[in-house]
């Protein structure tokens, strides 16, 4: 019986070890939408605004956009939705969307005693947007384009939860930049067809 009991012991414990070394994911983290609505939109007059996208994320290193808790290209089509309304007869307006990149590049660490004590920067992010607004009517064409552009990097020792929120803070930061450019170029280059 004493046998029996130790080998059923030994044998629970052998299961539950490697059950253990399971780790719970991180809780998961509710970051707000990027959002325009709360800005006037740009009225134009023409009778439709369309999104057309040119731009095709590669979906692996060193691009990680999709990885973002708010891609640029999402934030870019809200954006559009938020702010481009038509309000004419005629005519068409299409919101076209070049870039939405953010390119990840690895920080070479310093080595030795000093480093082994120092959180280092690890990663480099490169954020890329760029698009246009191309109003036609049959009779004339016009255009204006913002470019909005960002860099930042993060420590060896963030969590993802925090990599996340930083992910997040600086797509809004990228996108207050866009919109700021976007607003102005409108004014200057299609301020025939608003109303």
């Amino acid at each position: 019986m004493n046998r029996t009991l130790t080998r059923f012991a030994l044998i629970a414990l052998a299961l539950a070890l490697p059950l253990n070394a399971c780790e719970t994911p991180p809780p998961a983290q509710k970051l707000p939408e990027i959002t325009f609505a709360h800005l006037p939109p740009i009225k134009l007059n023409v009778a439709t605004v369309e999104v057309v996208v040119r731009y095709r994320p590669p979906m692996k290193a060193p691009n990680v956009e999709h990885l973002f808790p708010t891609p640029p290209l999402k934030a870019l089509r809200t954006w559009a939705a938020d702010r481009v309304k038509a309000v004419g007869r005629s005519g068409k307006a299409e919101f076209v969307i070049d870039v939405a990149s953010v390119v990840e590049q690895p920080l070479q660490k310093k080595s030795g005693f000093t480093a082994t004590f120092t959180k280092q920067q690890e990663a480099r992010y490169d954020l890329l947007i760029e698009a246009s607004i191309e109003v036609a009517d049959g009779l004339k064409h016009d255009r204006a384009v913002a470019r909005a552009s960002r860099f930042f990097t993060t420590r060896e020792d963030v969590t993802l939860i925090q990599r996340d929120r930083i992910w997040f803070d600086e797509t809004e930061k990228l996108m207050a930049e866009f919109n700021a450019e976007m607003q102005r170029n409108v004014q200057q280059f299609l301020g025939a067809w608003i109303r």
